[in-house]
């Protein structure tokens, strides 16, 4: 059986820190919890992923990063992964972006900065609904 992965995408350590220990405290092992600092990496980390013969399930991807912002990345995961869920967590994306995601990355969620647990936790298990 293969594992099932969150990818968790972000310029800023103090937020993939947050995200990570919020995730292992809600899913207590359901998943595994990868990050990469930027859109660049997070790719590295899918291919490795998916050669390892894991299930990459949800990315949840900052839009604000160096190198590719968000919706540029997110579009380009659907591409080769359409049935990851997708969800945009940032403070800085602007309407058009998450526009963009929603029509070509297929978006399920964008959570504004600063987040609650409980919207992110809830965004995860409605768009693995809508995969199973």
């Amino acid at each position: 059986m293969s594992n099932l992965v969150i990818l968790c995408v972000d310029d800023e350590p103090i937020i993939r820190d947050s995200l990570l220990q919020q995730l292992k405290g809600a899913f207590r092992g359901e998943y595994d919890c990868e990050t990469a600092a930027d859109a660049a990496e997070a790719l590295e980390v899918i291919e490795d992923v998916v050669d390892e013969g894991s299930d990459l399930v949800v990315i949840v991807s900052d839009w604000l990063m160096p190198g590719m912002k968000g919706d540029e990345f997110l579009i380009q995961v659907h591409e080769k992964h359409p049935k990851v869920v997708k969800i945009l967590l940032t403070g800085q994306a602007d309407e058009s972006a998450i526009v963009r995601a929603r029509a070509q990355a297929n978006l399920h969620a964008y959570l504004p900065k600063p987040w609650t647990k409980e919207d992110l936790i809830q965004a995860i298990q409605t768009g693995m609904d809508t995969v199973k």
